[in-house]
């Protein structure tokens, strides 16, 4: 990895990193701008970083060994023993990159590697090693799952004990990194704490976006998450997972794994119930996104036949609003309770 940016250099690199942030996540867009520094800035870096992967893990177009090979380069780019450096990761993908006129923001952070890389070198020693270990399972996670469905040109999870790995590797070791930031300078209860709920945190929160993106990881992706054993059961096929005739069998599966889903509801919320609030990091940069959690899942529940019919299930832009307009009062951990009763019952904005 290449060393040595000026100040100044790290401050504009780090500026594009905030601008990008909010091109490629909604969500995560709000819970960077509820952060304060330092924590800001180390989790969107953090982000950025594990999105490089993500989006080469969910490119269509690109063939499966070639997502593995990707992976795995870009995984030597983030070893400090290694001489690999992120211009040479971006020579080789790309090739598959979109022309730029055509790039969305997603493959745009991918085509500016090296700048998140120079970001992130520039962060102090302790949270860069907090972070890397955990972008680096995420990756190398990653990288055996294309591996495993290079055949199928693209992955088909079989068991829900696949998926949920699948899951862990997608999100838990981001909640990992999160995890690992939030903890410094907690009691050692805290910290033990956090990290016993910091697995159902996050998959709370990729099995809810699993459930409402079934159309589009098929067809924009190639992957279905839904377990194979689950679609079997309905007699379903894997590749006919979005078929018109399919729609009320998978909505059966569909609702299997938002009751999955809402099985990691209680220990998300005791996580966020002891997070603390120092070096930057705020309650509600995490209650959001958990809180919009809990209400895509009520709409899942209500309407999931949605996720075929409509091509996605989610909140409405007002309920994101209004939700957001409560932590402008300055919500308390204990008044996270009656939140998410009411989300889960109803609109909020209602």
């Amino acid at each position: 990895m290449s060393t040595g940016p000026t100040d100044l250099d790290a401050e504009t690199d780090l500026e594009w990193c905030f601008e990008a942030v909010h091109g490629v996540s909604r969500t995560f867009s709000i819970t960077i701008d509820r952060l304060e520094e330092p924590m800001a800035r180390q989790i969107c870096v953090g982000y950025l970083l594990c999105r490089i992967a993500d989006t080469i893990e969910d490119a269509g177009h690109v063939p499966p060994s070639t997502q593995t090979t990707l992976l795995t380069e870009y995984d030597r780019v983030l070893d400090p023993t290694d001489e690999y450096a992120a211009d040479q990761f971006v020579e080789a993908v790309d090739p598959w990159l979109p022309e730029p006129a055509e790039r969305s923001a997603d493959w745009t952070v991918v085509a500016q590697t090296p700048r998140v890389l120079r970001a992130f070198e520039a962060l102090d020693e302790e949270p860069r090693e907090i972070m890397r270990e955990p972008v680096r399972e995420l990756v190398d996670g990653m990288a055996m799952f294309t591996d495993r469905y290079a055949d199928e040109g693209g992955l088909r999870l079989q068991t829900l004990e696949e998926l949920e790995e699948y899951c862990w590797y997608a999100a838990g070791t981001v909640g990992t990194l999160i995890t690992g930031l939030l903890a410094r300078g907690a009691s050692r209860e805290r910290a033990d704490e956090l990290r016993s709920n910091a697995r159902s945190f996050a998959l709370l929160l990729q099995l809810v976006n699993i459930a409402k993106d079934v159309q589009t990881d098929y067809h924009e992706e190639n992957n279905v998450y839904l377990p194979a054993e689950w679609l079997a059961e309905e007699d379903v096929a894997p590749e006919a997972v979005t078929d018109d005739h399919n729609r009320g069998a998978v909505t059966t599966v569909i609702r299997r794994v938002v009751g999955r889903a809402e099985e990691y509801v209680d220990d998300a919320h005791r996580y966020l119930e002891t997070v603390p609030q120092h070096r930057g990091n705020t309650l509600s940069a995490w209650a959001i996104p958990y809180l919009l959690a809990v209400g895509t899942l009520r709409e899942l529940r209500e309407r999931p036949e949605d996720v075929l019919q409509e091509g996605n299930v989610k909140i409405s832009r007002a309920e994101v609003y209004a939700l957001i307009q409560q932590f402008e009062r300055d919500v308390s951990p204990s008044g996270l309770a009656d939140l998410r009763l009411e989300m889960a019952s109803k609109p909020l904005h209602e």
